[in-house]
């Protein structure tokens, strides 16, 4: 049998990230607020998923730790490249959503986490970067996350909810972006490629869009649009 390379072996890894992260939600949330979902031993990417669930809100958090152990490629023509380099995912989701103790990627709103985990390890995969307006794809052909979701993809957004204090993790010279994510149906993916981030930023302010997740949100982009383009209306 093969022998498995680590395809980050020759990288190098800041595992004092997932302190820094511990000690920056301390600040924030009591410690009996937050459990995490811990990756099974994996020979890439480590990565956990932190559960916060605060008291005082109308929402739960859910935040990657692991996606800042690497440094992500940035376009050498984008300004403050350094600025850029580290980042983590979140997700505001309804409080009424609950998960298993254990991910297993199987289990009822599993599809979730897995949006935050597939988005945070694909730049390091395809040594590339991710920041505000870029999109990712749940497969090359578009398959929903799961059978329970027709959303096929995901935004990295700003967070609307949050200040820099809570979504910048500043140490050491080092700086960790916290963005949002919003899961995508086809057509609004589609939409964005085709007309840009500020476009489908638009439409999601006019339908007054909301950071929290809402699993069974309306589609920004309805189909018939699609439909009056190919018939010349």
């Amino acid at each position: 049998m093969a022998e498995y390379h680590n395809p980050f072996s020759d990288r190098k890894h800041y595992y004092e990230h997932a302190e820094w992260i511990e000690g920056h939600l301390d600040k924030f949330f009591d410690e009996n607020l937050i459990s995490v979902f811990h990756e099974i031993p994996t020979l890439d990417l480590h990565l956990d998923i932190c559960f916060i669930k605060p008291a005082n809100t109308q929402f739960n958090i859910l935040l990657t730790s692991g996606m800042s152990t690497l440094k992500m490629n940035v376009s050498e023509q984008v300004e403050n490249v350094t600025e850029l380099e580290f980042a983590e995912l979140m997700m505001l989701i309804p409080k009424e959503i609950e998960f298993d103790q254990v991910y297993s990627g199987k289990n009822k709103n599993d599809w979730i986490i897995t949006i935050l985990k597939q988005a945070a390890k694909f730049p390091h995969f395809y040594n590339t970067w991710i920041g505000i307006g870029h999109t990712i794809q749940a497969t090359e052909d578009m398959t929903p996350y799961s059978k329970e979701t027709d959303f096929v993809g995901a935004l990295i957004l700003p967070s609307v909810t949050f200040d820099k204090d809570f979504t910048e993790i500043k140490k050491d010279g080092r700086k960790i972006n916290i963005y949002n994510v919003l899961p995508l149906y086809k057509n609004e993916l589609e939409y964005k490629i085709e007309n840009g981030y500020n476009k489908l930023l638009d439409l999601l302010v006019k339908a007054n869009g909301k950071e929290v997740l809402d699993p069974n949100r309306k589609n920004l982009v309805p189909k018939k649009s699609f439909w009056n383009k190919i018939i010349g209306n």
